[in-house]
């Protein structure tokens, strides 16, 4: 049987991170966006959906 392929997420920087909490400034860092309207693909996994929501007002979510 072939494997399904895994759900990606494109996450994008919409709002800076200065002036955050340092664990929420870490978490977008971790989540490998570097800068104002930066956007990664990541894998939809429980961990980086914990994370995003942890954020969540900094960032944007789509499917991709």
């Amino acid at each position: 049987m072939a494997k399904k392929a895994a759900a990606k997420l494109r996450v994008t920087l919409v709002r800076s991170p200065n002036g955050t909490i340092g664990k929420h400034r870490e978490t977008v860092r971790g989540l490998g966006l570097r800068r104002m309207h930066h956007t990664v693909e990541l894998e939809d996994t429980p961990s980086i959906r914990g994370m995003i929501n942890k954020v969540n007002y900094l960032v944007r979510v789509e499917e991709a």
